[in-house]
């Protein structure tokens, strides 16, 4: 998610005709239509396609470049809407719900500003920025889109040169230590398995991830993942490999201990398209 300069955007004067008027002013303005109209066209609603600014009272009619009258339409519904108002175009309630967002976008602002402060607290260095700053840095340097590069691109610190290619991210995902539930139900709430046994069996808890060297049977091979225990002491590891199951402890090697976290390798950014 991304921040936005509400009061710059609502108000062109509060930073000057050149900061609103700019190239960065207007990524900071595309970026926050395109979250508020999700991506589509206001008259055909049609998404993935190419969206421009559009006014909903024109200039000629007394609109202006506020952000209240301002949407995004695909090229052919621009060009046929014309010069009309978006109300003589068939459209009367777009008026009223373009009023609406700014003061969802300004409380979204007040809780990052609050997460801000909460980060700023634990003395590590912190850089904020906006998404249309992140846009701008991230065009610039010809890097894709993807959530873990727009975290490079954030802030006036981004190097000019950034080395992305070939880079596998680390994917981590909060899952929780354990669950109270006592034992599996199928799909109408009776249970279908007994009560949960033990936490640890063979010194190893479900969610710590493995090793485990097999060196003979049907299963030989080295299997890297997160385990699942039984109390029988043969287990399930699921990794890249996929799932696996019969490993037994004796071929485990503890690598990291449950903390409540999955990790997972991601997959490399490809290049823009041109």
């Amino acid at each position: 998610a991304v921040r936005f300069d509400t009061q710059a955007i609502q108000n062109p004067e509060i930073k000057g005709v050149a900061y609103q008027h700019g190239t960065l002013a207007g990524l900071e303005v595309k970026e926050y239509l395109l979250l508020k109209w999700r991506h589509k066209c206001v008259y055909c609603q049609k998404g993935d396609i190419p969206l421009e600014v559009e006014h909903i009272v024109p200039k000629r009619r007394g609109g202006s470049d506020r952000i209240t009258n301002l949407t995004l339409a695909c090229e052919a519904c621009n060009q046929q809407k014309g010069s009309q108002t978006a109300q003589a175009f068939g459209f009367p309630h777009l008026q009223a719900q373009a009023l609406q967002p700014l003061k969802d976008a300004a409380a979204v602002n007040s809780t990052r500003w609050a997460l801000y402060e909460r980060l700023k607290a634990t003395g590590l260095p912190i850089e904020v920025s906006t998404g249309g700053q992140t846009k701008w840095n991230r065009k610039q340097r010809g890097i894709p889109k993807s959530h873990w590069l727009d975290a490079v691109c954030v802030g006036p610190s981004t190097p000019e040169r950034v080395q992305w290619q070939h880079v596998i991210p680390l994917l981590i995902t909060a899952r929780g230590r354990q669950c109270r539930q006592l034992c599996n139900v199928d799909g109408w709430g009776f249970p279908r398995s007994r009560p949960k046994g033990p936490s640890k069996v063979f010194g190893f808890q479900t969610g710590d991830m493995v090793q485990a060297v097999v060196t003979r049977g049907k299963r030989m091979g080295t299997y890297v993942g997160r385990v699942a225990i039984k109390t029988d002491g043969y287990f399930k590891i699921t990794g890249t490999h996929g799932m696996v199951e019969g490993i037994h402890a004796r071929y485990c090697s503890p690598l990291h201990r449950v903390d409540g976290y999955e990790y997972q390798k991601g997959s490399a950014a490809l290049p823009p398209q041109m």
